[in-house]
């Protein structure tokens, strides 16, 4: 699996000039946490991430109202990117590397086509382990269906104290 299947979401691009006022609206009408930053550039320029953790921990968080700062202000300007085919290993090898829960994705030409989150490669991976989980439970039914009791069973099952209590 790639990184780029997992950009299920749009982009949503701020200009650098944009007020957090208005990036926090932003978010808000498109259910984001997160807005990659742009400049006035035609075409734009990715500048930087600006996230919703960002605006609580650096404004909310230190008593600041943020109407005097704008996007490019408070955006991280440090940008992780991994290509389109990189590997869930390499997106989380990047983010570890970085300390970053966000990666862009970019395509060949090195031109942003999507966004991964550390909760997107969770889920990834989560149901990756509920395949193989539902892989092994068929495996033992097709066992119990084509192996059959070669003999009957040696005498009555044991029977154990509940975890962590003692016998006494």
């Amino acid at each position: 699996m790639n990184i780029a299947s997992l950009c299920r979401r749009e982009v949503v691009a701020v200009p650098a000039a944009a007020s957090l006022p208005q990036v926090a609206a932003r978010m808000s009408e498109e259910h984001v946490g997160s807005v990659v930053v742009v400049s006035g550039e035609d075409p734009p320029r990715v500048t930087g991430i600006l996230t919703d953790r960002d605006l609580a921990l650096d404004v909310v968080g230190r008593g600041q109202s943020g109407s005097n700062l704008s996007a490019g202000d408070l955006a991280r300007k440090s940008l992780v990117a991994v290509p389109g085919s990189a590997s869930i290993q390499e997106a989380t090898a990047a983010m570890e590397k970085s300390g970053v829960r966000r990666v862009l994705v970019v395509d060949e030409a090195g031109r942003v086509v999507g966004l991964v989150a550390a909760e997107d490669l969770m889920a990834a991976i989560a149901d990756e382990l509920a395949q193989l989980a539902r892989a092994l439970r068929g495996g033992i039914e097709r066992e119990k269906n084509e192996r059959k009791p070669t003999s009957a069973p040696a005498g009555p099952r044991p029977v154990f104290p509940a975890f962590g209590t003692g016998v006494k």
